[in-house]
C-alpha cells in the first residue's frame, strides 16, 4: 500500500515508545523489537515505481528491457486497528545448527497492558486524545516439553460478562475507562484437571499464547 502521510508523522505512535522501561526477559521488549523502526538500504532496498518513472521514463530502454530503481527506505510495523482481542504468539524456538530448540525462559508478561506505543498516531479507533489503548490479562496457553513432544494447558480468568467488550467486537465502539485488570478468578486447567491458581502463579508460567481483552 502508498502511502502519503507526512514523512515526518508517518513513524510517529500514540505514546512515546522510548519512555518504555522495557526489560530484555519482557513480553513489552518483544513489542518494540517487533515494531522497531527498520532501514532498508544495500541488498534490502526498496523498489520505487515513482522513482523508476522519474529517472527512466514509462519505456524500455533500448534492449527493450525494463530498468528498475532501488532505493533506501524506512521501513515500521505498527498497529494502525487496536482489536477487541489481542492475541500475542511467542516464537519459543530458535536454530541450532540444522536443528530447532525450544526457547523455554520465562517471559514477563503484565495483567494490564498499554499498545499506545505500538499503535499509529492515527489509529482508526482510538478517540482523538487518548494516549492509552490498555488490555486485561484473561487466558494464557502454556507448553511444556520439547520441540518433538510435550503437553499444553491453559490458565484461563473466569470473570462477569462484558458488554463493553460486547460492543467493541459487534460495533466497533470503545466508551470505557476501566484501568484496572478485569476482576474474576484464575483456573488452571490441564486435561480433565482443573484447579483454582493465584495470580501470581499464572504470570510466573512460561506463556506461549497470551490473550487480551479492550479495556480502553
Amino acid at each position: 500500500e502508498v502511502s502519503t502521510d507526512d514523512p515526518e508523522t508517518a513513524f510517529c505512535t500514540l505514546a512515546n515508545r522510548e519512555e518504555l522501561n522495557s526489560e530484555d526477559d519482557s513480553i513489552h521488549h518483544c513489542l518494540y523489537q517487533f515494531t522497531r523502526n527498520e532501514t532498508l538500504a544495500e541488498t534490502n532496498k526498496l523498489l520505487c515505481d515513482v522513482c523508476t518513472q522519474r529517472h527512466c521514463g514509462p519505456k524500455n530502454n533500448i534492449k527493450g528491457e525494463k530498468k528498475y530503481v532501488y532505493t533506501n527506505a524506512k521501513k515500521q510495523m505498527l498497529i494502525s486497528l487496536a482489536p477487541p482481542i489481542l492475541t500475542l504468539h511467542l516464537k519459543r524456538f530458535q536454530h541450532a545448527g540444522f536443528n530447532l530448540r525450544k526457547v523455554n525462559r520465562h517471559i514477563k508478561f503484565p495483567e494490564v497492558i498499554d499498545l499506545a506505543p505500538f499503535c499509529t498516531a492515527k489509529c482508526k479507533n482510538v478517540a482523538e486524545g487518548n494516549t492509552k489503548v490498555l488490555y486485561s490479562l484473561y487466558g494464557v496457553v502454556e507448553h511444556s516439553g520439547t520441540m518433538r513432544s510435550g503437553h499444553y494447558t491453559a490458565y484461563v480468568k473466569k470473570r462477569a460478562m462484558n458488554n463493553h467488550l460486547s460492543d467493541l467486537v459487534l460495533r466497533g465502539q470503545s466508551q470505557a475507562l476501566e484501568t484496572e485488570p478485569v476482576k474474576g478468578q484464575w483456573f488452571h486447567i490441564s486435561d480433565t484437571h482443573v484447579q483454582p491458581v493465584s495470580v501470581s502463579k499464572v504470570l510466573s508460567s512460561q506463556a506461549y499464547l497470551l490473550f487480551y481483552e479492550r479495556l480502553l
